[in-house]
């Protein structure tokens, strides 16, 4: 991919970024980082192809190492607000939509994400779920959809039809943020992850207030999160869930249930702590992370046969009652 080339043919200047690289190149413990506006310029930048490949790779190499501040994020995500599909919340209903992405799916344990959004949709809450929908050596929530016959959407108007006929709205991030998708499919150039890993999990595209469930996967990603939903959360993007992810799902473990907390207005509390040991006993759970044996152990669970895990029976409670709470407001 040569973003000179391309630069050039669309017509548009090309991003110095060398003085930006000599800040947060300086490794872990030499490395300043970028203000909020210069973060929102250099990512803009980015996604725009505006960045040479050399200054690209160091960028990205940079940010690995050195990791986001929370004014780094939110630059980031102010500029990344151009390059998304814009959404509407559907109006004849009685909650915001809940919004979970998906980027990890399952290695170890079945991806139980596509039954969290299932469990809510019934219940008339809109629901979009954003993600990859393949990852080497993982099941995605994509692949699971397809087997409960779920199909992407590419549209709004396709969004707006899912959600009126009460089911999950899946939306590919190569259709949501194309600009996204191509930072994030770098990882294959590069061999590790990129900010744009943490960033999709943060995308809300609705023009209301809707309910984000986000996760984390490493312990120092909790408190600079926190943080971020502290000082920098907009109102009128509405609320967010944060809590360990389930291998990096946003869906509650089966096993020991893991802390929730709920930001609103940048005030947190905890909604649940985790636990010791399980919630129930030994919970019933697919014996395999096939997509097929997931999407037929989900179909079980809808249909009455199976239990619902009550990790996730109380995460849908949650979620439903803050969702109404949201469109209160």
């Amino acid at each position: 991919m040569n973003k000179d080339k391309h630069t050039l043919e669309k017509g548009m200047a090309s991003f110095p970024a060398a003085h930006l690289i000599k800040e947060i190149g300086r490794g872990k413990d030499g490395a300043r980082s970028m203000g909020r506006d210069d973060a929102q310029a250099l990512y803009e930048a980015m996604l725009a192809g505006r960045v040479s490949d050399l200054e690209l790779g160091a960028i990205l190499l940079s940010m690995r190492i050195k990791g986001e501040s929370i004014d780094e994020i939110a630059g980031f995500l102010d500029a990344a607000k151009s390059f998304i599909m814009p959404l509407t919340a559907p109006v004849d209903t009685a909650y915001a939509p809940v919004i979970i992405p998906s980027y990890n799916g399952a290695r170890k344990k079945a991806n139980l994400t596509p039954l969290l959004a299932l469990l809510l949709a019934r219940r008339g809450v809109p629901v979009l779920v954003h993600g990859v929908t393949k990852d080497a050596g993982r099941v995605t929530t994509a692949e699971i959809f397809s087997e409960l016959c779920i199909q992407k959407c590419e549209t709004v108007e396709q969004v707006s039809v899912q959600m009126a006929a009460q089911q999950p709205a899946f939306v590919a991030i190569e259709t949501l943020s194309p600009s996204m998708s191509g930072l994030l499919n770098l990882r294959r150039i590069l061999g590790v992850r990129n900010s744009t890993h943490t960033l999709v999990k943060l995308l809300q595209p609705f023009d209301s207030p809707a309910l984000r469930l986000n996760s984390y996967t490493h312990p120092e990603y909790l408190q600079m999160l926190q943080d971020y939903f502290s000082t920098h959360q907009n109102p009128h993007e509405g609320d967010v869930f944060l809590m360990r992810g389930t291998e990096g799902e946003t869906v509650a473990s089966t096993g020991r249930a893991q802390r929730i907390d709920w930001f609103s207005n940048g005030v947190g509390r905890t909604l649940l702590d985790k636990q010791d040991g399980l919630a129930g006993g030994t919970p019933e759970a697919p014996d395999s992370i096939d997509a097929q044996a997931t999407a037929n152990w989900i179909s079980a669970v809808l249909a009455g046969r199976i239990a619902v895990p009550e990790n996730i029976e109380r995460q849908v409670g949650f979620c439903i009652d803050v969702a109404r709470q949201i469109k209160l407001r």
